[in-house]
């Protein structure tokens, strides 16, 4: 019953879907068309007979015959049948076009896995990787070298073994004292370092100015002609100084003034240099204290430049850092040496300090008064090692006797044992042997060439005495190849002018980082 119903419901096109050249079986009653294609004049083509009804009896429906089952359009031709159209409730979903055609059509994923996801993914990302790896390898290429490190292999410091030196030299109970050996390292302070006057020592800086603002050369030299003036040889008679017999109008030299005023220590001498060179003693003295100032003597006051003024006060530490400093002039250690001195026109003078006379003792200046006591700036050698070390002290404030010349004396006598002390224990010792590895040249890529001393490294010191070890590059930078035995650095021990340097020379050659370095290094 459902099919019948479903099979009435047919489409009937109004025109044949039969090609021309096909000829149909006539229908009873009508006249078949003519060959030519032209409608007969039974059945016009502008009037078509409507198809016959469809038979729905039982006939039509219970035939069994599927042909005879469809209905018949114009000239036998086929009615398409018309889209299902299945009543609700039926139980039967059916299938619109649109789905037929995706069926048809589409061909459905194939089932995710593991592997067909591991797959897919290898095939984006492999070339991803391979690209990422064409440009690292090309960057590392090209990228410029690092610049070469030198690296220190062996220990910082060294220690001179036995009993510390300072623990057993004869520091003097009183006052203030100081010693070094320049370029080693520092003996020791005793004293609190409170500002006291100097007397004398203050001819120290005016030296120093002098020889700053015009300089002469130590050996061969002597600086242009100063002549006498009349303050100065008034002074020269004055009984409660120091001073250097000198008349009106005399001429002498920049290196005979040095020597009146360093040698019988002339306070007329200083006044007459402070004038010649600023002026006037006060234009001059704020020169000493703008100097003090800029070598960093923090508790340093002049007030004039022959040290009478018992106003002019400093410690022992700031007047070794001047000794420190103005023992680097030749000119002015040729003069402080000196144990006496002739000069045209005065005579034969002698230095007052009587230590001059002893081994090793080269200065520097003495200084004595009622308010400064008893004082002296010493200078002295000791060879060690083959290498001449200087030694620099300083002693305030010193005691004894009666008089003035008493407490002179004493500071005279402690400095020397200070000295005896420092040249009887000051030694050397081999701290790096020719040869010795003390540090490599590090490529920056994983390379390393080991660096040796190209000689012995002999320092000087004392027992007791820790001093640094330091290896530096050369000022202009390390190479990426060298031969083996060039110098890439400096190895040294102490500091300052006077430190120990021996060179650092490259233990094999130095190559250039290769190609697989620099793609295995960042």
């Amino acid at each position: 019953m459902h099919r019948a119903q479903v099979r009435r419901s047919l489409l009937r096109p109004l025109v044949s879907d039969i090609p021309a050249e096909r000829p149909a079986a006539p229908a009873a009653g009508r006249t078949a068309p003519d060959r030519t294609g032209t409608p007969s004049a039974a059945a016009p083509a502008s009037a078509p007979q409507p198809p016959a009804a469809a038979p729905d009896g039982p006939a039509a429906a219970g035939t069994g015959d599927p042909d005879a089952e469809e209905a018949m359009g114009p000239d036998g031709t086929r009615v398409m049948q018309a889209p299902q159209v299945l009543p609700p409730g039926s139980g039967h979903t059916g299938s619109t076009p649109l789905k037929l055609l995706a069926a048809l059509t589409n061909t459905p994923p194939p089932k995710p896995t593991l592997m067909r996801s591991i797959l897919r993914r290898f095939k984006i990302w492999t070339p991803v990787v391979v690209l990422l790896a064409v440009v690292f390898v090309i960057v590392q290429a090209v990228r410029p070298l690092p610049t070469p490190g030198l690296r220190t292999t062996t220990a910082s410091s060294y220690a001179f073994p036995g009993t510390a030196l300072p623990t057993t030299m004869p520091w003097p109970a009183e006052g203030q004292s100081v010693a070094e050996v320049e370029g080693v390292g520092s003996l020791g302070v005793h004293g609190a370092q409170t500002p006291v006057p100097i007397a004398s020592l203050t001819k120290v800086m005016t030296a120093y100015v002098v020889l700053r603002d015009h300089p002469i050369n130590g050996a061969s030299q002597n600086g242009p002609v100063i002549t006498v003036d009349k303050q100065a040889a008034d002074e020269s008679r004055s009984a409660d100084e120091s001073t250097a017999h000198v008349t009106e109008g005399q001429k002498f030299t920049e290196r005979q003034m040095l020597q009146l005023l360093l040698v019988p220590s002339g306070n007329n001498i200083a006044r007459l240099l402070a004038r010649w060179d600023a002026g006037t003693q006060e234009a001059f003295v704020a020169k000493m204290t703008a100097t003090a100032k800029s070598l960093g003597m923090d508790h340093t006051t002049y007030t004039g430049a022959s040290g009478f003024e018992e106003t002019t006060v400093s410690t022992a530490v700031d007047q070794l850092t001047l000794a420190r400093e103005v023992m680097k002039n030749d000119a002015f250690r040729s003069v402080v040496a000196l144990a006496n001195v002739t000069i045209p026109g005065v005579g034969t003078i002698y230095n007052n300090n009587n230590d001059l006379v002893k081994p090793g003792v080269v200065g520097i200046k003495t200084g004595s008064s009622t308010p400064a006591g008893g004082a002296l700036m010493w200078a002295a050698h000791k060879t060690v090692g083959g290498k001449q070390q200087l030694i620099l002290g300083v002693v305030l404030q010193q005691h004894g006797g009666v008089t003035v010349n008493d407490s002179l004396n004493t500071a005279l006598e402690r400095s020397q044992k200070l000295i005896e002390s420092v040249q009887g224990g000051l030694t050397s010792a081999t701290v790096v042997k020719k040869g010795e590895v003390v540090g490599s040249v590090d490529d920056g890529l994983g390379g390393s060439t080991p660096v040796v001393a190209a000689a012995d490294l002999t320092a000087p010191g004392w027992p007791g005495l820790r001093t640094t070890v330091t290896l530096t590059p050369l000022p202009g930078g390390l190479p990426h190849s060298a031969k083996a035995g060039t110098t890439v650095g400096t190895l040294t021990i102490g500091s300052g002018p006077d430190a120990t340097k021996v060179p650092a020379v490259l233990q094999a050659d130095l190559a250039s980082p290769s190609f697989t370095s620099k793609l295995t290094h960042f």
